[in-house]
């Protein structure tokens, strides 16, 4: 069988999220390849449910999957050994949380090498790209430092009232966890959210978040759109303290 895939010219508009490949196709959900991956387009494609996704050395792939994991702050799963250690981590003063104090520190912490693997999709041009979104106020970091030092970053784009989970690291254990519930207390303080997940995952599932269809998402999506975001991002630690009452 064919698929058919859209060569996206510069400045071009994407198409329907809809003729994005099947699920039973080679590469489900991609959309098109090629275009800018500048904040115009960045913002373009992100208010249409539509985000960038390639490895080094390839052109900008743009991605659309159906269905779509998503997770809704109020649902944040808090597992025993994740209460716990947020339990530590605020007992002790050797830490602290901040928000936006190093974006691009933590974007460059999502890009190193994994275990796992030595790939990663946060080639330099991504990086250079959400710096830019952030100098505009549309891309956020939530920081776990550690005696002086980043030890846990998650970073996340946002348009309206949604939020879009991009990636996050750690060198201390939980610790990108504790920041996604971090995260998830802002949003629930603000009326933000869902969190676009974008693509489902296991890891994703045991913290809340569940599978959406395509054109549920984006209906949501659209309604999103129209509220006004908050227009200051701060979360410090007693807030995140205050919020952690409810999942302790």
């Amino acid at each position: 069988m064919r698929w058919t895939l859209t060569r996206l010219h510069p400045g071009a508009p994407f198409p329907d999220p809809e003729l994005a490949l099947p699920a039973h196709s080679p590469y489900p959900g991609l959309l098109a390849v090629g275009g800018r991956l500048d904040t115009a387009t960045l913002k373009a494609a992100y208010a249409q449910g539509i985000f960038p996704w390639f490895g080094s050395g390839e052109p900008p792939m743009w991605w659309s999957p159906d269905p779509r994991m998503v997770l809704e702050p109020g649902e944040l799963v808090v597992r025993r050994s994740l209460r716990q250690s947020a339990r530590h981590v605020l007992a002790h003063a050797d830490f602290e949380l901040h928000v936006d104090r190093d974006f691009r520190g933590v974007m460059q912490g999502c890009a190193a090498p994994r275990r796992d693997t030595a790939e990663t999709w946060i080639v330099p041009a991504v990086i250079e790209a959400y710096c830019a979104l952030h100098t505009e106020g549309l891309a956020h970091s939530f920081e776990l430092w550690h005696n002086g030092e980043l030890a846990a970053g998650l970073y996340c784009m946002a348009l309206g009232g949604m939020v879009f989970g991009e990636s996050m690291f750690t060198s201390v254990g939980d610790g990108s966890k504790l920041l996604l519930m971090a995260l998830c207390g802002f949003c629930l303080r603000h009326g933000l959210g869902p969190i676009d997940c974008q693509q489902q995952t296991a890891h994703l599932a045991r913290m809340g978040a569940r599978p959406r269809p395509r054109a549920e998402f984006l209906q949501t999506l659209r309604q999103k759109l129209t509220i006004a975001g908050p227009k200051c991002w701060q979360y410090d630690w007693s807030q995140f303290q205050h919020d952690c009452a409810s999942w302790l």
